[in-house]
This record gives C-alpha cells, structure tokens and sequence, in this order.
C-alpha cells in the first residue's frame, strides 16, 4: 500500500432514518466530521476533532439522535455549513496532500456525494485507504465485520462512544496503526 507518511483518518456521522426509509425530499446529510492524524513514523494519533455540520438538506430525528448523541440544539450552538467544514479541514490538516482513510467506503462516497451536490471541491486527495478491507486482507477473512467487532478482533477495547465521530475515527486509526505496524 503505497501512503503518505501522515495518515488523516475520518469517520462520518449523518442524518439517519430507522430501517433506513429517508423521507420523501430529504437526503443524508454528513452531520459530524470526526477527524484525526496518524503518524506512520511515531504511530502517533493526534489533531482528534469533532466537527459538526449543519445539515442542509435533511433534519436531526429522535433516532438519528438516540444513535449518534446529535441534537439539533448542538447543531445549532457549534454547527458550521459543509462547506465551511471543508474549508476548515484543508486549513488545520493541509487535507489534499495527504492519504486519508475511514472505514468502509461510506464516508469516502458521501464526502464525495455532498461536495458534488453543493459543487464544492472535495477536501482530501484522491489516495484513499479502505480500513475495512485492510482489516479484512490482514486477517485473512472473507467477510467484512464492522468496527467494534475489528478491534475486539485484534483484543483492543472501544475507547470513547461508538457513532460519534470523532471516537470512531480515532479507534479506527487504531486498527491501521497495528495494520501497518
């Protein structure tokens, strides 16, 4: 795998609808931004942050909230708009230069989904790791598994709340740091 030596590994929290039946005229919007670095020659993991956005095509319902801890009253007080959010992670993690990785595809395509819809420029390169498959590959397993049960496949504990952004970045920076190892 060829990478970057700084690693910016995001994980995605968005509006979300029980049995996933998005109502009619709204679309998943990216309502949390979790970000991180990891570092491939000191194998630190640093610049942890949530950033939440302002969702500008859908609304925060009871169980997006009971899933993710996302009010709309947080959104409110420290929202900003998605394309503010872009600009903030190009500005504090010089975003373009470096590889970047989630786990899964899903926040990749829907970094890509919503920068297109607001014909915006995607903030990171176009050098994207696939944790989940990585994982997947260094295990030698023929089925995906989702991020807790990873790390409890490598006997790593959750650290902090699961669907929060910022905490699933981090634990998934994790499961590369020991991938690369």
């Amino acid at each position: 795998m060829k990478t970057t030596n700084q690693i910016l590994i995001v994980d995605l929290e968005a509006t979300c609808w029980e049995n996933d039946r998005i109502p009619v005229g709204q679309k998943v919007d990216i309502i949390e931004i979790g970000i991180c670095e990891l570092n491939r020659t000191t194998k630190a993991i640093s610049k942890k942050q949530s950033i939440y956005v302002i969702p500008e095509r859908s609304k925060i319902n009871k169980f997006c909230t009971d899933l993710t801890g996302i009010t709309p009253k947080l959104i409110e007080e420290k929202g900003i708009h998605f394309e503010e959010a872009c600009e903030k992670i190009r500005d504090e993690y010089d975003s373009t230069s470096f590889t970047w990785a989630g786990f899964g595809n899903f926040d990749k395509e829907q970094i890509m989904e919503q920068c297109d819809y607001l014909g915006i420029e995607n903030p990171f390169s176009e050098n994207y790791i696939n944790i989940m498959h990585q994982f997947k590959a260094y295990n030698g397993l023929y089925k995906m598994m989702g991020l807790k049960r990873a790390l409890k496949a490598m006997n790593m504990d959750f650290e902090g709340n699961h669907h929060s952004g910022a905490d699933d970045a981090y634990n998934a920076a994790r499961i590369l740091r020991k991938i690369l190892e």
